[in-house]
């Protein structure tokens, strides 16, 4: 059911928990808003856990949950330990901006949640609120100590870089990982509807570690996973780890094992293709889990080899990125 045309196995989906956001940062959400899906065409606990339980039946097991903001949902621990309980599930994560992280998390810990990722992507204070369109910056470095004090390790702190608004803190953020087991990750600068994607503004994965290089001594590659979206690397005397996410200069969908499930049910198996197939209308209609698993692994099975190149995909009609999932 979930290995493609191409011989990929998905073994990984990501879960949009919410449309919402406690953030309006502008690389995620259009300047004027986004039009948020009506509630009842969101899915319920109880159809995300169903749905859950046939991906991971077909060898899921590693589920993220996005958003929006995911620890804004109410029912977000009931959610994780319901998740976590799914017989072959070996990883429970959560892509967070950490406003309200640091309170929820012995909670979420205990419902099962074994991975963190926390997108940062200033740690200037102004220019924090100027990117996000809100105040947080505190909130956001508490939620990460909290992590690490809670036994995470590492703690993956996400980092969109843009050119000319924090392409000159990339070594302060480097500077994190000095003392603390954190993974940063710098992430290229991608296309979404609204975000205002220019090329001017994308700082390639290469200028990034150059940057890096130049700063600090010692700065090795370690041996990635094939399915790793990642380039990782360690730099001598550090406690944590430096990681590169290339989607526009380096692509790596040769390895890709992730899907993803939206929020309003809709199914998606590339970040970047516009395809999209309902998971909800069928399931709420009656279809069995059989018929499910057949409308899955069909939309699996169309999945493309590759995406377009950036310039394409800048030109290519893709939802924003607050409707799709972090």
């Amino acid at each position: 059911m979930l290995i493609d045309s191409f011989g990929r196995l998905h073994t990984y989906l990501r879960i949009s928990l919410t449309e919402r956001c406690n953030l309006r940062c502008q690389y995620c959400m259009p300047a004027e808003g986004v039009e948020l899906t009506s509630k009842d065409h969101l899915l319920s606990t109880e159809e995300i856990i169903r749905l859950s339980s046939l991906f991971v039946g077909s060898g899921v097991d590693k589920i993220r949950l996005t958003g929006g903001e995911p620890t804004i949902r109410k029912d977000i621990e009931e959610i994780c330990l319901q998740l976590s309980n799914l017989k072959g599930l070996k990883t429970l994560a959560i892509t967070t901006n950490g406003i309200v992280l640091a309170k929820k998390l012995p909670k979420l810990k205990e419902s099962g949640l074994t991975s963190i990722n926390i997108s940062l992507d200033t740690l200037v204070p102004a220019k924090f609120e100027f990117m996000t369109r809100r105040k947080g910056l505190e909130k956001v470095m508490e939620s990460i100590d909290a992590a690490i004090q809670l036994g995470y390790n590492p703690v993956k702190v996400n980092c969109v870089v843009m050119r000319g608004l924090n392409d000159d803190e990339i070594c302060d953020f480097v500077e994190l990982t000095r003392e603390k087991p954190i993974n940063v990750r710098f992430i290229e600068f991608m296309p979404f509807d609204g975000n205002v994607w220019n090329v001017k503004k994308l700082v390639p994965y290469a200028e990034m570690l150059d940057k890096v290089m130049q700063r600090f001594g010692g700065v090795k590659r370690l041996k990635d996973h094939h399915t790793d979206t990642a380039k990782n690397f360690m730099i001598d005397g550090h406690c944590g780890t430096v990681s590169f996410i290339t989607s526009m200069t380096e692509h790596f969908c040769s390895g890709c094992n992730r899907l993803r499930l939206l929020a309003d049910g809709n199914f998606k198996v590339c970040l970047f293709g516009p395809s999209e197939v309902s998971l909800r209308d069928p399931l709420r209609s009656g279809v069995d889990d059989d018929g499910l698993k057949e409308i899955i692994g069909a939309a699996v099975k169309r999945k493309k080899a590759a995406h377009a190149g950036m310039f394409d995909l800048a030109k290519t009609t893709n939802r924003p990125m607050i409707h799709i999932g972090g």
